[in-house]
C-alpha cells in the first residue's frame, strides 16, 4: 500500500493539497500529515476531509525545519505503519486525479526492477497559476543519468514528484544538507541502489513555484550555495565513475564553481579537484586546473 507524508507547515494552498488527494479515483493510500508546530492551524481544514480518504495527523509541539527540513521528514515518515511505499508531498503541490491509480496500474511492471518511481510534472505559477508544459522522462533511467539531465538544465526534479520503497529508505536516509537542498537529489541516487527510475508519464504531480517556498526565495542563497558544495563533493568522491569522461570534467568543474559562488577554494579543495582531475585526465582540462590553482597561490 502506498502512504503519502504530508510534512506540514503552511496553510495558504493547503486546501489545493488535499482536494487533490480527495479526488483520487483510487483510494488505496493512507496519508500521514505532521504539523511541524505552524502557526497556521489546520485542523479545521483537516476536519473537512474527513471519511474522504483515510488520514492520520500529528501535530510536534517543536518546530524542526526550520533547522533541519530532512530532521521533519524523517519524523513525518516515522507515522507510517505497514505501508511499503513512500510518497513525501509538499503542502503546497498536487496530484491529478489520476496518480495513485496509475501507480497501482504500473505496479507489476517496476516492482522487482526499480526501487524510485516518479511522475511527469507541472510547473504552477502561485499568482497566476498557469501552469507550465509536463514534463515527462525515459520510462527506465538511470539515477545519474537523470541527474545529469537535471543538473544540464534539460529538466526538472523536486520531492513530491518520487515514490520510493520504505526499506530502502530505512537503509539510507535523507542525507540533511541545509535547507536539505540537493537531499532529493542525493536520495535518488541512493535509493535507486544501480536499478533505473521508473517513470510514469501517463499521470502528473503539480508543484508550485511559490516565493514563500525555499527554492522559490531569494533570501537564503548562501545556505543553498552552502548545501550545493557539500553535494558536489559527494558527487564527486562518489559518483563519478557512472559517466564518461566529459561529464565527469562538466561536474568537477561545477564543483568548483559552486565554491567559487561565495569565495576562493581553500588548499584541502584544491588537493581534492587535483586528486580526482589526475584519476580522470584529460590533458586540457587538467592544464587549465593548475592554471587556476597556481593563479590562486600568487593571488593570494
Amino acid at each position: 500500500m502506498l502512504a503519502i507524508v504530508i510534512p506540514y507547515y503552511k496553510l495558504t494552498f493547503f486546501d489545493e493539497t488535499l482536494s487533490s488527494l480527495a479526488n483520487q479515483s483510487n483510494k488505496h493510500f493512507k496519508v500521514y500529515i505532521g504539523n511541524d508546530a505552524s502557526p497556521d492551524d489546520p485542523t479545521d481544514l483537516i476536519k473537512s476531509y474527513k471519511g474522504k480518504f483515510d488520514l492520520t495527523y500529528k501535530k510536534f509541539e517543536e518546530n524542526l525545519g526550520g533547522t533541519s527540513l530532512t530532521g521533519q521528514w524523517d519524523r513525518c515518515i516515522e507515522m507510517v505503519q505497514e505501508e511499503k511505499w513512500l510518497m513525501i508531498l509538499g503542502d503546497d503541490d498536487m496530484l491529478d486525479s489520476s496518480v495513485v491509480n496509475a501507480f497501482y496500474k504500473n505496479l507489476d511492471v517496476f516492482k522487482k526492477k526499480s526501487k524510485v518511481v516518479r511522475f511527469a510534472s507541472k510547473i504552477i505559477a502561485d499568482k497566476t497559476k498557469n501552469t507550465s508544459d509536463i514534463f515527462k522522462h525515459p520510462v527506465w533511467e538511470k539515477a545519474e543519468d537523470s541527474y545529469y539531465r537535471r543538473f544540464k538544465g534539460l529538466t526538472r526534479s523536486s520531492l513530491s514528484e518520487y515514490i520510493y520503497e520504505k526499506e530502502t529508505y530505512l537503509k539510507h536516509g535523507f542525507y540533511p544538507y541545509p535547507l536539505a537542498w540537493h537531499s532529493d537529489d542525493k536520495a535518488w541516487l541512493e535509493f535507486s541502489e544501480n536499478t533505473p527510475i521508473y517513470t510514469i508519464n501517463e499521470a502528473v504531480i503539480l508543484v508550485r513555484n511559490s516565493s514563500i517556498s525555499i527554492s522559490g526565495r531569494t533570501d537564503n542563497e548562501d545556505l543553498k550555495n552552502q548545501a550545493s558544495i557539500k553535494f558536489y563533493k559527494y558527487l564527486i568522491s562518489s559518483k563519478l565513475h557512472n559517466y564518461n569522461i566529459k561529464q565527469r570534467i562538466f561536474l568537477m568543474r561545477a564543483g568548483e564553481n559552486e565554491i567559487l559562488k561565495s569565495r576562493n577554494l581553500k588548499m584541502q579543495e584544491w588537493m581534492f579537484l587535483i586528486f580526482h582531475h589526475s584519476q580522470n585526465f584529460e590533458f586540457n582540462s587538467f592544464k587549465k586546473l593548475i592554471k587556476r590553482f597556481i593563479k590562486s597561490i600568487l593571488n593570494r
